[in-house]
This record gives structure tokens, sequence and C-alpha cells, in this order.
């Protein structure tokens, strides 16, 4: 004999299962975590310093 379910609860299952597949994709298609922005940030900020640390000032009242 075949197995009784319920079709409101198959169809809600379903439905959680494609809502959490198109979630994974477009995690992956659209993004980055938050760790990985902002260590992105820091990484341009430091970078931005080093390279004004390294430039010498012009004297233009020669």
């Amino acid at each position: 004999m075949a197995e009784i379910i319920n079709l409101r609860q198959q169809r809600k299952a379903t439905a959680r299962a494609d809502k959490q597949q198109r979630a994974r994709d477009n995690r992956i298609r659209h993004g980055r975590t938050k760790a990985e922005k902002s260590a992105a940030l820091a990484q341009k900020a430091l970078d931005q310093r080093r390279l004004e640390g390294h430039k010498t000032e012009r004297d233009d009242d020669v």
C-alpha cells in the first residue's frame, strides 16, 4: 500500500525547498559575505595609507 501523505504539508515543504535553493543561488550570484566586504575595505584603506606614506612632498615655494 502507498504511504498516506498530507498534500498541504508536501506543498509547503516543496515551496520551502525551492525558496532555499533560490536563496542559495542568489548568495552565489550576488554576494560576498560581510566579512569579505569589510576585509576588502580595510585592505584598501591600508594600501591608501601606505601609498600616502611613500609620496614625497613637492616644494612649490622654490
